[in-house]
């Protein structure tokens, strides 16, 4: 499954744009440096019923595009 795919499949399932989950995740903090993949998939675990796989799918969305380190 491609990166994008994933995206698309999280999409679908939380009618969560990736534009979104950066804005989501900024506001609760975890695009911070310093800020651990385990907090995020925890996060979206709990609240969006996401599978490890893809809330790793979304840790690679904010490295890339909001900064996460």
């Amino acid at each position: 499954m491609t990166f994008q795919a994933y995206l698309d499949n999280i999409e679908k399932q939380t009618g969560v744009t990736p534009d979104q989950w950066i804005s989501l995740a900024t506001a609760r903090g975890f695009t911070k440096t310093g800020t651990k993949a385990t907090q995020i998939t925890d996060w979206l675990k709990a609240d969006y019923s996401l599978g490890h796989g893809h809330a790793m799918a979304i840790v690679k969305l904010l490295k890339d595009r909001a900064g996460l380190k």
